[in-house]
């Protein structure tokens, strides 16, 4: 496995789609954390609380914040990284060859996978850090240790999310032997989460709990808790929660209107880091339980098939 882990992950960085998509990533978050520090810079003093983790989730007028670009950037990479990942070298003929060797099948999809996910996790730090520290030129504040922490933590989350799309994308490389299907395959169920799961959300919402211009607030409540709960359904929705709740502390519920989090604060009040992470730790928890069955069934599928020398 340790073999076939450095041989995809020297096939990874040497490639031009990960020098494009590493520029993209760059560029993307670069200039999000530039734009947020420059609206944030001149209404901000030492005493203000958590202003470092407000470069990251504050959007300064003219880009979207930090983590919006990261939602949708994500899965394009961890898809790019994993939709060729088998049925590129079955469609070659190479997967034939390098499995008549003395390399187990199970050894060939762990060292793809973890290739991919070292592969993430690499472009996520590096730009982080550069983002961080471009940060803390511009505002001259230093993050506390607990913003550091919930940095920590809000990385290895973002490496989590990866993963899920990267296992997908295997997935559907694993079941389907053109690329272009599983490309496909995997940028639509991308699409539907991130912009049709929203409509879905609302139509369960409007079957179960029917509401009008007259209804009262607790049945407006309940309509709006059934549309939430629908949208956690998407692994898209969860990652958005559970990074707003780590990146924002004056958060103190995540609500049916995220979007909208403003009304969950209140001055002068935050939680802990560990009262936040318990309220996004179902989350995490879902993301990774999401990954391990994708990536489960790419391997069963991927152990089981007949593969012959072409």
């Amino acid at each position: 496995m340790v073999a076939v882990f450095w041989k995809e992950l020297a096939d990874h960085f040497n490639s031009r789609r990960f020098i494009i998509l590493l520029a993209l990533v760059y560029l993307a978050g670069v200039s999000a954390v530039w734009t947020s520090a420059q609206g944030i810079r001149g209404a901000v003093t030492e005493t203000t609380p958590f202003i470092f983790l407000k470069l990251f989730i504050v959007s300064g007028g003219t880009l979207p914040p930090f983590i919006t670009f990261l939602t949708f950037l994500i899965p394009i990479v961890g898809i790019i990284l994993g939709f060729d990942a088998v049925n590129s070298e079955r469609a070659s003929g190479t997967l034939s060859k390098v499995l008549s060797q003395p390399v187990f099948r199970d050894a060939a999809i762990n060292g793809k996978f973890l290739a991919g996910l070292v592969t993430i996790a690499i472009m996520l730090t590096s730009m982080t850090l550069i983002a961080a520290g471009m940060g803390l030129r511009m505002l001259g504040i230093p993050p506390s240790g607990e913003e550091v922490l919930r940095l920590v933590v809000f990385l290895l989350l973002s490496i989590v999310y990866g993963a899920f799309w990267l296992g997908l994308a295997i997935l559907f490389s694993t079941f389907f032997k053109r690329m272009a299907t599983s490309l496909l395959a995997s940028v639509g169920i991308w699409l539907f989460f991130a912009f049709f799961m929203f409509m879905i959300a609302g139509a369960v919402a409007n079957m179960m709990v029917p509401i009008d211009q007259n209804s009262p607030k607790e049945i407006a409540w309940q309509h709006e808790q059934v549309a939430a709960m629908t949208m956690r359904a998407s692994p898209t929705t969860l990652f958005g929660e559970a990074v707003a709740g780590l990146l924002a502390p004056e958060i103190k519920s995540l609500g049916p209107v995220l979007v909208e989090y403003e009304k969950y604060m209140i001055p002068g009040s935050t939680l802990s880091f560990g009262q936040s992470l318990l309220m996004v730790w179902p989350h995490l928890v879902s993301i990774i339980a999401l990954t391990l069955v994708c990536f489960a069934i790419s391997y069963v599928k991927f152990l089981r098939e007949e593969i012959r020398s072409t």
